[in-house]
């Protein structure tokens, strides 16, 4: 809210004075009504929940003061927010001021009217201000309407009538928004206040009301309310006469611009159709207004709002009216509208008209009649024989039953019989361009209305939310299948598909799109509605319901198959028949109803392809007979190691060939059958598939299987399809095309000539003579017939170069689209793997995944160009992670395999560790991971290696972990050496593809003896920081440790990290920038363990490196160095010297609160003591002081209450940290307080005898020693400062401070130092205090 909102406050001085307000009450309400005037604020927000809460919270405040000063308040505030600069404020406050209003009904509308006239005067405004104050009395006039309240009161109705009305006049500045509110309250308004007002609003006057849409309205509005005043006024007067047509169109052309950008129906051609339909003058109104006239001169605001007066029209037409708007010219517009119209550049009304249709179904649910005149009607509107609409349509769920089922047979009689005369069909701008005949014949539109209907046919079988009855899937399905197979020879009553003959003989394309679309169809009757067919025919599918008719049409002598069938094929259907009653008697096993449904889909594909499918029939018997006739399981073990039955690899094989066509419902068939078969797979079996997952193989030879192809047929009748509906794209992009094929055809040109075309072209030119030369002067006496000849020469030359060139690129594109099909055949087979790993995860045969998904991951990372690579890769990777490597359940039995998996660890380790990706190599580690659990969840019991069984001697000295490994198959001398020279090879090298999410995974799932691998001998990497700061706080990997040799392996980590921190400061890239944080960073993590574990350590050359890296460091981070982590490392910098006892400089306060030293003079002592520390710190100070001088007294070894407090209460809360006062500046050293258990404290050092500990301490391993810090002044080594507790690292090593000075331990700390230090703040603050 700008300053202008709260300019005119009610409560000025002034203003109390006047309204007898006592200045106490301003300054009440001021003193407790800031959130009342916050509520002001929220209002104008754009956030409407904002909005409305201050709005409600602002009504909840004045119910409670309904007669205090907040009322006048709030009132004035709200009518100066009405004419506010911000344009969406005012609608804001405008219905802030409507729900006041309408809460206190108290409140006068006359007043506040005539206090918007008062503050927002058209007469004594600024021409500058006129525009807020046109709108502030606009949206005062709406306020009031909104409240409910004006119709009620007529003389504020009157007044805002009046305003309005002069509103109206600024057309410039309000359009006709005033005309507006003016109709939207006079439509409220009670019929005897309409008489009473009308006369002054509406003018008697039919060409001023005919001259805008808000006049025309408005006259509507009284010819529907009070039509004998109208008439009395106007007389009898006819709106559609021939005088008035003409206007009505300009009316209505004025009203769709002037919704062009909300996107809806003008209210007052909602009227004119309603008036139309009263007075029985529609079908003048719709031909001559709106088709004759809006559409003569066509716009897209005119053409929307037509189709939108057709929508709104649908349920407010009889049967008859329906039928003729539907054949009209807006239904073809709006047609052409469908097929040319692009969403990006142009706005499509197909959705929208949609949601009219579905709400006019919706609505006339006991009226079929009309639901499938106006469904029919849709269907109808054809471009060249192809409907608009499309063939899957959400709208048809609104269908009752009888509609449903007389759309049915309208679909199904208009397939037989098609009537292009009821068609309303249409050719676009482009298409009439064209005029080719082949193109535009009766027989293209009949086969593109024949394939738009059979898809409609299944759509609506598909459709779930439509409720069908049984028997009308049963019509759809018999029908897709008779027309897909069979031929009538002679109509019987026996056969209903057989009374209707075609009256356009059914082409062998269009039988071929029927088929694909029964195929289809069976693929949602075997998924969606098994449980309706299971319940409807006693668990009968319908899959074998379909065959059982096929049978019956098979032996009817009136029918015949479009295929005819020889002996052969019909004893293979026959024979599977046959194997169908066998199948029922295992009815009960689930292993029977995979085998059913694969024969029910093989042998009704015996009419589509009956050579193939023929053979396939003769082999899934004899695998369903072998299969059944087993009597007894094997266990899975002996399957696997004895010769697996064939029929498990004939079945394969024949699931392989059945994913080699593109076909959905073969592949769910194919996932169905392996599911039941997979416990009986054979490693030969598996091998069959893996061959063709097997990339190299692949690659060269495809001959187990034949990949199909039926694509080119559906590309062929597609791009017939499309060919005419693209035409208006083909044309904006013809050149682009045009000149794109050019340079590619130039590309192919200069890339294909070879030396051999040279050489011929040479010999050419050279027999023509038309090379130059020695005799150079004959080329001009060439004859025209040597011109003819060399000619046609090079044309002839050039033609067999160009058939060349050709058949090279016809070859490049054959095998590239042969490497599509293999990609896609990959792509269907893996479901096959994913089935297997999903339903069989303790299965042997799982272990033998590994490589082959390995094998695919790394060459599809390749190569991983074309989308289906990207497929393939993203599908093997899901199945690897997900369901193999992060399965809950693996192998339980491995036999023989121990030795094998071990070696194979090893393989997938060092597999990863050559890798040049880190993603490749995550899945081999992974890999390795999952085989180390495998191996760990077995028994050790008749499945350990010889190694295991028989220890070598190994030189190894690392600690083995202790549990339940020991008793596993999982041998660690040969897993550990393996690890660990992975992670010394990650921990040594620079660019290493193992990264640290690797081993932590390994530390905390495995966590084997790792110790001689985390002891690297040269200086750690940046990553191997990272990995050791993580590795080192594990949990999993102490345990693998006992405490000597974990001490052990903390120091030789401490000993890189010291060597890595020798040249801190001086990194010149990132990659040294990022190594120093990672060593500081470590060797905090360090120190956090040693005080964890309470270690004994020398860190005196830790210290001297740091302390001597100091400057350097400094002078880095005044350089700007890698300043995005310069502040960073500065931090962790410190964070490790307040470890070691050394405290950060101040260095951003050193300027202004420096202790003066003694060379300053006492002017500038002075000037610098002032305002040394707030009063709130003084105070705690002095508290602390005494504090400090009680406990001073006592022995500093056995004090074990809180250290005296520095008034700091922020800062310790945040370090979660006991920290004793500071009463040192920049630099000076800490001394820690002693504690009752210090770590640092040696197992033969008692703790309450400090001065004998102090003896037997040695200089240069001194436990709690105090160094100096290099920058600090000689004047600052008086004051010491305390550690804290919780950071107690070690023996700190040995300080710069003298020899007597080094020996004072942290647990024997002589009290007179602090009592020392005391004394001297106290006399530091009575100067203070002085001053």
């Amino acid at each position: 809210m700008d300053t202008r909102d709260v300019v005119s406050e009610p409560t000025s001085p002034g203003e109390a004075t006047q309204s007898g307000a006592l200045p106490a009450d301003r300054h009440g309400l001021l003193q407790h009504s800031r959130e009342f005037l916050d509520f002001f604020w929220d209002i104008a927000k754009p956030q409407q929940e904002t909005r409305l809460e201050a709005t409600e919270k602002l009504l909840e405040y004045l119910r409670t003061r309904p007669q205090g000063s907040e009322m006048k308040y709030a009132l004035k505030r709200l009518i100066t927010g009405l004419g506010v600069g911000r344009e969406t404020a005012r609608p804001c406050y405008s219905l802030a001021l409507a729900q006041l209003l309408q809460s206190f009904e108290d409140i006068p509308l006359c007043s506040i009217l005539q206090q918007i006239q008062e503050k927002y005067d058209l007469h004594q405004v600024k021409k500058a201000m006129m525009r807020p104050a046109l709108f502030g009395n606009l949206f005062g006039v709406l306020a009031l309407f909104q409240s409910g309240r004006l119709v009620k009161d007529q003389e504020a109705l009157m007044k805002s009538v009046k305003l309005l009305q002069v509103l109206a006049l600024h057309y410039n500045h309000l359009q006709e928004q005033p005309q507006k509110a003016l109709v939207d309250i006079l439509s409220e308004v009670p019929e005897a206040m309409l008489q009473e007002i009308l006369p002054k609003v509406l003018k008697g006057d039919l060409n001023l009301t005919l001259s805008s849409p808000e006049r025309l309205e408005l006259f509507l509005l009284a010819q529907q309310k009070v039509p004998a005043k109208l008439e009395n006024m106007m007389g009898s007067v006819n709106l559609f006469s021939d005088e008035n047509v003409p206007r009505l169109v300009n009316v209505l052309r004025m009203a769709a611009t002037s919704v062009k950008k909300e996107r809806k129906l003008p209210p007052v051609a909602l009227d004119l159709l309603r008036l139309a339909l009263k007075e029985d003058k529609f079908p003048r109104f719709w031909k001559e207004v709106v088709e004759q006239g809006l559409l003569q001169k066509q716009s897209w605001p005119v053409s929307y709002l037509c189709f939108r007066l057709l929508g709104v029209a649908l349920p407010l037409l009889s049967k008859e009216q329906l039928q003729m708007v539907m054949r009209g010219d807006l239904i073809r517009h709006y047609g052409e509208h469908t097929v040319t119209a692009k969403p990006p550049n142009q706005f499509r009304f197909g959705p929208e008209m949609d949601k009219y249709v579905g709400t006019f179904l919706e609505g006339c649910q006991d009226d079929p009649e009309r639901q499938l005149a106006v469904l029919v009607a849709f269907s109808s509107v054809t471009n060249q024989g192809l409907p608009v609409v499309p063939t899957v349509w959400r709208v048809v769920q609104f269908l009752s039953p009888p509609a449903l089922q007389g759309y049915v047979a309208w679909l199904q009689d208009m397939f037989l019989q098609p009537n292009l005369d009821s068609l309303v069909d249409f050719s676009t701008a482009n298409q009439k361009k064209a005029q080719d005949a082949s193109l535009h014949g009766p027989e293209r539109a009949v086969s593109r209305l024949r394939k738009w209907l059979i898809h409609r046919l299944v759509s609506i079988v598909d459709n779930m939310h439509l409720e069908k009855e049984d028997a009308l899937v049963e019509q759809v399905a018999r029908f897709c299948l008779f027309h897909s197979f069979f031929v009538t020879k002679k109509p019987t009553s026996q056969i209903p598909e057989t009374k209707q003959q075609f009256s356009v003989p059914l082409e062998s394309q269009s039988r071929e799109v029927v088929s694909n679309a029964f195929f289809s169809l069976l693929q949602s009757l075997s998924t969606h509605f098994k449980q309706t067919a299971e319940q409807a025919r006693g668990g009968q599918s319908w899959a074998y319901r379909l065959v059982q008719w096929a049978n019956k049409l098979l032996s009817h002598r009136s029918v015949t198959t479009a295929l005819p069938f020889t002996t052969q094929q019909r004893q293979a259907w026959d024979r599977m028949l046959q194997t169908l009653r066998d199948l029922e008697a295992h009815s009960t096993e689930a292993r029977a109803a995979a085998f059913q449904h694969l024969l029910l889909l093989v042998g009704i594909h015996l009419f589509k392809s009956p050579a193939e499918s023929c053979d396939l029939l003769d082999d899934i018997q004899t695998c369903i007979r072998k299969s059944l006739g087993e009597k007894t399981r094997r266990s899975r073990s002996k399957a696997i190691n004895s010769q697996g039955p064939p029929w498990v690899e004939v079945l394969v094989e024949i699931l392989l060939s059945l994913l080699a066509q593109p076909s959905h419902l073969m592949r769910h068939v194919a996932r169905s059958v392996f599911g039941h078969i997979c416990s009986h797979l054979t490693p030969h079996a598996l091998q069959l598939i893996l061959d063709v997952l097997n990339p190299e193989t692949s690659q060269d030879e495809d001959e187990n299987v034949v990949v199909t192809d039926d694509s080119d047929e559906k590309q062929l009748e597609d791009a017939e399809d499309e060919s005419d509906d693209n035409e208006d794209n083909k044309n904006a992009e013809s050149e682009d095309d045009s000149e794109e094929e050019e340079e590619s055809e130039e590309e192919d040109r200069d890339g294909d000539v070879d030396q051999g075309f040279r050489e011929q072209l040479m010999a050419v030119l050279q027999a023509g003579k038309a090379l130059g030369g020695a005799d150079s002067e004959d080329e001009e006496e060439l004859g025209d017939e040597a011109m003819m000849a060399l000619d046609q020469s090079l044309s002839s030359l050039f033609a067999e170069q160009k058939l060349r060139i050709q058949a090279r690129r016809d070859e490049k594109n054959k095998l590239q689209k042969e490497k599509m099909l293999r990609r896609d055949f990959q792509i269907r087979v893996l479901d096959l793997i994913e089935v297997l790993v999903t339903k069989q995860p303790e299965n042997p045969l799982v272990l033998e995944l590994l490589q082959p998904l390995l094998r695919i991951i790394r060459r599809s990372m390749r190569t991983s160009s074309s989308q289906q690579e990207q497929e393939l890769l993203h599908k093997t990777a899901r199945i690897f992670t997900h369901h193999l490597c992060r399965a809950r359940r693996y192998c339980h039995d491995l036999g023989d395999l121990v030795e094998t998996l071990h070696t194979q660890v090893e393989q997938l380790v060092q597999q990863a560790s050559r890798q040049a990706d880190s993603s490749v190599a995550l899945y081999h580690f992974n890999a390795s991971l999952y085989l180390l659990r495998v191996l760990k969840g077995n028994s050790g019991e008749g499945c350990a290696p010889e190694t295991q069984k028989k220890p070598r001697a190994s030189t190894d000295t690392s600690p083995k972990p202790k549990g339940p490994q020991t008793a596993s198959c999982l041998d660690l001398n040969l897993v550990t050496p393996v690890y660990s020279s992975a992670l010394s090879s990650f921990l040594t090298k620079r660019n290493s593809p193992l990264t640290v999410p690797m081993f932590l995974s390994l530390f905390s799932r495995h966590p084997v003896s790792v110790g001689p691998a985390l002891s690297p001998q040269v200086p750690l990497p940046a990553q191997a920081c990272l990995l050791l700061q993580k590795t080192l706080s594990m949990r999993e990997l102490r345990a693998c440790f006992e405490d000597p040799e974990w001490k052990q392996l903390i120091g030789q980590v401490l000993a890189k990290v010291t060597e890595n921190l020798r040249a801190l400061g001086q990194a010149h890239t990132k990659a040294e920038h990022q190594k120093e944080l990672s060593s500081l960073e470590l060797l905090n993590t360090l120190f956090r363990s040693v005080h964890h574990e309470k270690l004994t350590l020398d860190l005196t050359g830790l210290l001297g490196v740091l302390q001597g890296q100091q400057q350097s460091l400094q002078q880095s981070l005044r350089q700007g160095e890698h300043s995005t982590g310069s502040s960073r490392l500065y931090d962790l910098y410190w964070q490790a010297m307040k470890v070691l006892g050394v405290q950060r400089p101040k260095v951003e306060k050193k300027d202004t609160k420096e202790v003066p030293s003694a060379v300053q003079g006492p002017v500038s002592m002075k000037r610098k003591k002032k305002g040394f520390l707030p009063e709130t710190k003084k105070r705690k100070k002095r508290k602390s002081e005494d504090v400090t001088q009680e406990e001073g007294a006592k022995p500093a070894a056995t004090a074990g209450g809180q250290p005296p407090s520095t008034g700091k209460k922020k800062k310790r809360k945040k370090s979660k940290a006991k920290v004793p006062a500071q009463s040192q500046v920049n630099g000076t050293p800490a001394v820690k307080r002693p504690a009752p258990d210090t770590s640092t404290l040696s197992a033969s050092t008692p703790a309450k005898t400090p001065k004998r500990q102090k003896k037997r301490q040695k200089p240069s391993q001194v436990n709690g020693a105090t160094p100096v810090s290099p920058t600090e002044p000689a004047v600052k080594k008086k004051h010491q400062k305390a550690l804290p507790k919780k950071e107690v690292s070690g023996k700190s090593p040995q300080s710069a401070l003298p020899r007597k000075k080094a020996r004072l331990s942290l647990a024997s700390r002589s009290p007179s130092l602090l009592q020392s230090g005391a004394r001297k703040r106290k006399v530091q603050m009575k100067k203070v205090k002085r001053s």
